[in-house]
């Protein structure tokens, strides 16, 4: 008899085999759609032993699926969820066939071209798009006119949003003519919108926008509308800049995005120590190997 398998959190579980992301899993658990060794889990924390227990969604056995990493070349007009009731091209319908459900990591809206990555591995996905890690994502944006000497200096100071203050970590101005300007702008949060929502509120609202990097990925060598499974290499390289030593310290919710933005707090006071469905049809998929 084999020896059981390190314990894990059930919504872990669920998404690592491609039911659902994280959260979603979790309102699974608590909608009480989820048995375990034929018993209804509905709260949480709950953990389940991968290989001894038996575990159902919906009626349907769940098993831990390979994981998976693809990288697309979102065309413009294309959008990023797996269920459409319009019948839009999806990303997802640029990936061959596989028996593993994929999920895009980090959106782009419907307008933004460029790197999606795709996968089923739910614990790289959240700490790719936590603000904990400040993972680098980078866009190029093209504005109307010609943009001020100081702009750059405006998108690294920021603004404030409802739910916080955002800010580019890096911004470059790669042209600067009097019908249009080009930027490329770095971000380390994973706000919704965030670079067509700064360059709006400075008075530059974006024509187009193409998200080029995520860490250590590139578009580089992938034609629009192609996909790619990930390197080793890349996927290592991935792998290291999402490590938990590389983490900023964690944050009160609410807070992290602003507080990450602007850095340590400063203080007069003496330093304490820290308190411890069908798909549609669609054009012929390209796939890069």
């Amino acid at each position: 008899m084999s020896a059981p398998s390190q314990p894990m959190r059930l919504q872990k579980f669920l998404s690592d085999a491609g039911v659902a992301s994280r959260r979603r899993a979790e309102e699974l658990i608590l909608e009480g759609r989820v048995l375990v060794n034929d018993r209804i889990v509905d709260t949480l924390p709950a953990f389940v032993d991968p290989q001894r227990d038996r575990v159902v969604v919906d009626g349907a056995p769940v098993r831990i699926q390979r994981l998976d990493y693809f990288i697309v070349h979102k065309p413009k007009g294309v959008v990023c969820t797996n269920r459409d009731p319009a019948g839009r091209l999806r990303a997802v319908d640029f990936l061959p066939e596989l028996r593993a459900r994929l999920f895009p990591v980090g959106r782009l809206d419907t307008e933004t071209s460029g790197l999606l990555l795709m996968t089923n591995d739910g614990e790289l996905a959240q700490r790719i798009t936590h603000p904990r890690f400040g993972i680098a994502k980078t866009y190029r944006a093209e504005v109307h006119g010609r943009v001020p000497d100081d702009l750059p200096a405006q998108l690294r100071h920021g603004v404030y949003f409802a739910e916080g203050r955002a800010c580019a970590s890096e911004v470059e101005v790669v042209h600067a003519g009097h019908e249009r300007s080009v930027l490329m702008i770095t971000v380390r949060e994973s706000r919704n919108r965030q670079v067509r929502r700064l360059l709006a509120r400075l008075g530059h609202p974006v024509l187009k926008l193409k998200r080029v990097q995520i860490g250590p990925l590139s578009l580089r060598g992938l034609p629009e509308g192609a996909a790619r499974r990930l390197a080793p290499k890349e996927l290592a390289a991935l792998r290291t800049a999402v490590e938990p030593a590389t983490a900023k310290p964690d944050l009160p919710r609410g807070r992290r995005g602003s507080e990450a933005a602007r850095g340590p707090k400063r203080s007069r006071r003496a330093k304490t120590p820290a308190r411890s469905g069908e798909r549609p049809s669609t054009p012929a998929r390209r796939l890069i190997t």
